[in-house]
């Protein structure tokens, strides 16, 4: 899978998470970028992720990632 494969499953779970079918993400997009990402969406946005990638994190090492290019690429790497 291609890290662009990855980044629009991302994107979907993303929009799926905050409602927002118009909602644009980047590789620098972060929790400070979005309004409503508190810590249950961030709850959300790894059990989504963990689901649509059949993967399971670490949660020290998901604490550690600083924004979506980060988790992308951490993404990349399990699969």
């Amino acid at each position: 899978m291609s890290r662009e494969e990855v980044f629009e499953r991302v994107t979907d779970i993303f929009r799926d998470v905050f409602d927002d079918d118009e909602l644009v993400i980047s590789d620098s997009t972060n929790s400070e970028d979005i309004e409503d990402w508190d810590s249950l969406e961030h709850i959300q946005l790894i059990v989504g992720m963990e689901k649509e990638f059949k993967v399971k994190f670490d949660i020290k090492t998901v604490n550690s990632l600083e924004n979506v290019g980060q988790m992308v690429d951490l993404i990349l790497s399990m699969i």
